[in-house]
């Protein structure tokens, strides 16, 4: 639904001629006025028109203007001031006396009139409308130089010819045409809803409204199309349709006329009629016009970070990690780390190492390992850890990670703690060999079981007795 809303309140207009510009005689034709020197309400002097033959009936008095050129104007605009006296106040004034005048206009390519052409008559000249006083002056008026002057404004359209002709006629009245002034009505040159409409004239008709499209300003573009507005007949824009709204990286300014790059450290990452925005904390624009702010070097940001949010780092180590050793399991427990590099997305993951055992060195524990709740992504700060082997030396690695640390090309800070699991039984001996016998003797020897499990302090060595199938009998 559109709005037919009123844009402004004043009027714009263009004077096609003004009597009380006239530095000499006005020179119009009269049949037969008379033209005089006259006072305007400011009392400056100016050359007016008069008649007042209100004796004689029968009146038909025309005064015509010289050939005034529309200039594109299709509906013109008459304002008029005069005075008139009070037939009442003239004495012995017969009933024919009148306190109205017509105003009449005749169209023309070329300033052809003359005397008697067109003839002094409607038809050819076209009516406009009888003009009737507000108010009228009297003697006593005269006797104190008060002076009542009428303003009135009519119009007619549409007009198609090169220029026109007005006149005014009195049919038996006494007053004097102090100033006229021809003009029309436009729409003046404006920015608004982000576009430019250059100046238009109205429309041929009051009702009339003539379309203008709109232009989108300098770093903005169009929202909705078409870019409208309407120039009514008093020469107001009007209905509105469509807009052009500032680019990213451009604000609106002076009062949305201007569409403005971004100032060094300020960014707008969309198109509308919001301001530039500061740059977040630990980032900064690159020029002027920015849509976004980079991150300072260290500080990062990602996809899903809006581009309003501070640039974040990754954080510090985790702080005071405890262990807590049962047989070949262990708890461990840690505080958050003191710096979260300013995100609150911050998890933990688990390097798991065994170390010792002769293969010099620590190596990743072996996926028999199990974590529960689990080994990476973290969210609380403790992790039992089980299915370690036993009496051997481990070393665990708490990393704290948040949703940067994968674009930072260091490795993620992290706090270790070593433990050794408690001793078990060990595992059985699986191979043995006999070295010697002798009747009475038997050596043996055997490797170390796979799974010691600890330090081995001696070997228990059982034997039994092997019977003959004849004692078994």
């Amino acid at each position: 639904m559109l709005c037919v809303c009123h844009l402004f309140l004043w009027l714009s207009t263009e004077t096609l001629m003004d009597s009380t510009t006239a530095t000499a005689e006005l020179g119009w034709t009269v049949y037969p006025w008379e033209e005089v020197s006259g006072y305007d309400e400011n009392m400056n002097t100016i050359r007016t028109y008069q008649v007042c033959n209100v004796f004689d009936t029968n009146q038909n008095n025309w005064v015509r203007t010289k050939y005034i050129r529309r200039r594109g104007a299709q509906r013109i605009h008459v304002e008029m001031k005069f005075s008139v006296r009070d037939c009442s106040s003239i004495p012995n004034v017969p009933g024919s006396c009148k306190e109205t005048f017509n105003l009449y206009y005749y169209e023309s390519d070329s300033d052809s009139a003359t005397r008697t052409s067109p003839p002094w008559m409607e038809n050819p000249w076209i009516k406009v409308d009888t003009i009737a006083a507000d108010e009228s002056f009297s003697q006593v008026d005269l006797g104190g130089r008060v002076m009542k002057i009428n303003t009135e404004v009519r119009s007619f359209g549409p007009v198609s010819r090169n220029g026109f002709y007005l006149a005014f006629q009195d049919y038996g009245g006494c007053m004097s045409l102090i100033a006229v002034r021809v003009f029309y009505r436009k729409c003046p040159r404006i920015i608004t809803n982000g576009a430019l409409f250059q100046e238009t004239l109205s429309g041929a008709e009051s009702t009339s409204l003539v379309a203008a499209r709109g232009v989108c300003i300098p770093n903005a573009e169009e929202v909705d199309v078409p870019i409208k507005l309407y120039c009514n007949g008093d020469g107001e824009w009007m209905v509105p349709i469509g807009r052009c709204m500032c680019k990213a990286g451009n604000e609106p300014v002076e009062n949305g006329t201007v569409c403005r790059a971004c100032l060094s450290g300020f960014f707008k990452p969309t198109q509308g009629d919001e301001p530039c925005m500061q740059c977040p904390i630990n980032s900064r624009t690159t020029s002027e016009g920015a849509i976004n702010c980079v991150c300072r070097n260290g500080y990062y940001r990602t996809d899903s970070d809006p581009l309003q949010m501070p640039c974040t780092t990754v954080p510090s180590a985790p702080q005071n990690v405890i262990s807590s050793v049962n047989e070949t399991s262990v708890m461990l427990e840690w505080m958050p780390p003191r710096d979260s590099g300013g995100r609150e997305d911050v998890v933990f993951n688990i390097i798991c190492k065994s170390c010792g055992g002769g293969r010099g060195g620590c190596t990743r524990c072996g996926d028999n390992v199990q974590f529960l709740p689990r080994q990476l992504g973290l969210t609380e700060t403790r992790v039992y850890i089980s299915d370690l082997l036993a009496h051997t030396q481990y070393t665990f690695e708490v990393q704290a990670v948040n949703g940067v640390s994968d674009q930072s090309p260091y490795s993620p800070q992290y706090a270790s703690v070593n433990i050794t699991t408690n001793q078990a039984a060990p595992s059985t001996v699986s191979i043995m060999h006999q070295v010697s016998r002798t009747v009475d003797s038997i050596t043996l020897s055997w490797s170390q079981p796979d799974q010691p499990n600890g330090v081995i302090l001696d070997y228990e060595l059982r034997y039994y007795e092997k019977r003959s199938v004849n004692d078994t009998a």
